[in-house]
């Protein structure tokens, strides 16, 4: 398959040295011989359009090098230490746009003087960071070069009255760019740009310990102005510049890289600085990184931008907190700086559907972030979160609907696990080319994490860098996620049978209780049940005086309905009758309407004695085996184990049809038998006045 767009480099016929290739649809061939040790020009031929040989030891260009080199456009020659220069050294480049002679061994005021005048389309000229820097370049070696329009030099002002650049400069009227190399401990000052008066880009951000002196006042077609540390005391260069700016009408872009570093006070400097770029500038771009700000303004106080401004750049300074009106800027960077413990507190009210695009907040020591921080922000496509504090995402999303690029690399994050979150960026992963970036956190990889797991494996692609995702396991081991679908996919398949002895052990947990709670429920049956109805009898009945043994009745007599003629005809006339006692007979002293339950706790918590009345279907019914029970729990429980029943046996049975509870109390001679004759009639009634007395 053919590349119809594709670059080739070949090894060149002339010279096997270095590579050609073609990169327009001319017939023009391009030329690297890049780090070669090549010691002289090689003979190119004329079709060539571009030469790169820097990184060579050529030493000198003779009279004629480039003498056929009609159609060559630009020339490199970058970092060879050539020393000669001669008068022909550039003959036959007519057409030449753009010579760069950086880095090498050039005395300038040795070269001769009409070394570029061949040079009659030269637009860039690059002769910066000459090792003989001890010169500047004398401005008679450029006035012949008319439509010149970028210069690179190196600055070096070796006497007080001497003029940086000389009235030989004022001879380039298309010079419109500076930019500086070598450059040190300068004094820019009003005649410094004397000579060159449309200059509408400079560059002396490589320039250190200089001092701006008013050397810029008044120019209305400036541009771009970039500047390098300032002298002590800074704060005199800086309110120069801030006094000029005013009159920099056409300014669009302001670079103050590591201006100020000092630890100085500013005094409002920096506030100062905005309010005149509101006033008087067309400012677009505006970068105050690598300086010590502290504080533009309070943090209750709101910073108002100038309309035009579209890139912000106030990274690595000492900033703690910042709000801002924004309006139409594009890009803001405040990486580098102190702001993390400002965002959770300071919400700056912000319009809706703000311009901004990318959003800088890394290494800011940032722990927490406002559910509201990023509300406004429609157009946001790039939010960088990486080298903070942050352990969870808990901030609201769904403002940034356009987001792209979620870098949250290098922080403390395990987990993510806000619901919330996690259906925003699914949302996100679903309609666009959506990249979220969690590399350098050590995520959490157990059983209750595996879920987030999983949704990263679900839209992995959308991960960056995934294939150095780290996870720490339970035991605090940290292993490598170099195939991430893998580990989860085990770490799910572990917890599924983890899940499953859980639940086992669980329920059998769950079993042993029950069990544990039915049978002891069983075992204290009767006494459960006798509290039950005596807490809801004492609602229902006066409870009789325990201290005065006071009660209702003498006995209450339990029996089945078959014995009902036995209770009617004998132990009511014997007993109540003749000898004046009390008794309580369900049939004739129950209370009609309450439960049966409650009328029978009531009967012999009221009475001194239960008399049972024990048959087969005594034994049978279930109610007469409720009354015996009762009964039981009645002595235990409140009368201090006094025995308060007493049986009698109507019928003769035999003792293994008998209940053991029932069985306990014969063996301890609580009962009496009924002998159904005259004689041992006396001697049975007489036994039960006793036991009643």
């Amino acid at each position: 398959m053919k590349c119809r767009n594709c670059i080739v480099f070949d090894p060149c016929k002339f010279d096997s040295r270095c590579v050609c290739f073609n990169e327009t649809s001319r017939s023009f061939i391009n030329v690297s011989c890049v780090g070669k040790n090549i010691t002289k020009v090689p003979r190119f031929p004329s079709t060539v359009y571009s030469i790169d040989i820097s990184n060579n030891k050529i030493r000198k260009i003779p009279n004629g090098t480039f003498e056929n080199q009609i159609n060559l456009r630009k020339l490199d020659l970058t970092s060879n230490c050539i020393k000669i220069l001669e008068t022909d050294s550039f003959k036959g480049l007519s057409n030449l746009s753009e010579l760069v002679l950086e880095k090498n061994c050039i005395n300038f005021y040795k070269v001769p003087a009409g070394v570029f005048t061949p040079l009659t389309s030269l637009q860039h000229l690059n002769c910066k960071y000459t090792e003989l820097n001890s010169f500047n370049l004398p401005g008679r070696l450029v006035s012949k070069l008319r439509h010149l329009e970028y210069l690179e030099v190196d600055v070096i002002k070796s006497s007080l009255d001497e003029i940086l650049f000389d009235e030989n400069f004022a001879e380039l009227v298309n010079l419109t760019k500076l930019k500086t190399g070598f450059c040190s401990v300068i004094d820019f000052n009003e005649e410094t740009f004397f000579n060159m008066k449309y200059l509408t880009a400079i560059d002396l951000s490589s320039c250190f310990s200089q001092k701006y002196d008013r050397s810029l006042y008044g120019r209305n077609h400036l541009t771009s102005l970039a500047l390098g540390e300032f002298m002590p005391p800074q704060t005199a260069s800086l309110l120069n510049l801030i006094i000029d700016v005013k009159t920099f009408s056409s300014l669009e872009n302001l670079v103050l890289t590591g201006s100020f570093k000092r630890n100085v006070e500013f005094n409002g400097l920096i506030l100062r600085l905005f309010n005149n770029l509101k006033i008087g500038t067309k400012i677009k771009e505006l970068r105050l990184n690598n300086n010590f700000i502290r504080e533009i303004l309070p943090p209750e106080a709101t910073l108002i931008l100038p309309r035009t401004l579209q890139i912000l750049d106030l990274s690595y300074n000492k900033l703690t907190c910042l709000c801002m009106d924004i309006y139409n800027l594009l890009i803001l960077n405040l990486q580098n700086n102190l702001i993390g413990n400002c965002l959770p507190h300071f919400y700056c009210a912000q319009i809706k559907n703000l311009p901004l695009v990318k959003y800088d907040l890394s290494f800011n020591v940032i722990h927490k972030l406002s559910n509201m921080t990023f509300a406004g922000h429609k157009n946001l496509r790039i939010l960088n979160l990486s080298n903070n504090l942050l352990s969870d995402i808990d901030f609201d999303l769904s403002y940034n609907p356009k987001l792209k690029i979620l870098d949250l690399s290098n922080n403390n994050i395990t987990i993510i696990s806000n619901k919330q979150v996690l259906t925003t960026l699914t949302k996100m992963m679903g309609q666009s080319a959506f990249i979220i970036d969690l590399s350098n956190n050590v995520l959490s990889c157990n059983c209750r994490t595996v879920g987030f797991l999983e949704w990263i494996v679900n839209n992995l692609d959308h991960f960056r860098n995934n294939d150095v995702y780290k996870c720490k396991l339970d035991n605090k081991t940290i292993i490598n996620m170099h195939n991430f679908r893998t580990i989860v996919r085990q770490l799910a398949k572990d917890c599924n049978s983890y899940s499953i002895i859980v639940i086992g052990v669980t329920l059998g947990i769950v079993v042993f209780l029950i069990t544990l709670c039915v049978g002891l429920m069983y075992r204290y049956r009767w006494k459960l049940r006798y509290m039950y109805y005596m807490t809801k009898s004492k609602y229902y009945r006066n409870k009789p005086d325990d201290d005065n043994e006071s009660y209702t009745y003498n006995a209450f007599i339990s029996y089945s309905d078959m014995e009902k003629d036995f209770v009617f005809k004998e132990c009511i006339p014997i007993l109540e009758d003749a000898d004046e006692m009390k008794l309580c007979i369900h049939h004739r002293d129950f209370i009609p309407g309450e439960e049966i339950s409650v009328n029978i706790t009531n009967a012999i918590h009221e009475s001194k004695k239960t008399i049972c009345i024990i048959t087969r279907s005594f034994l049978d019914s279930y109610y007469c085996m409720f009354e015996f029970n009762m009964a039981r729990m009645e002595s235990i429980y409140s009368r201090n184990e006094q025995n308060i029943l007493f049986l009698v046996f109507y019928e003769q049975i035999q003792p293994r049809k008998l209940p053991l509870v029932m069985l306990e109390l014969v063996q301890n001679q609580s009962y009496i038998e009924y002998p159904h004759n005259e004689e041992g009639n006396v001697v049975f009634w007489e036994k039960v006045r006793e036991a009643i007395a």
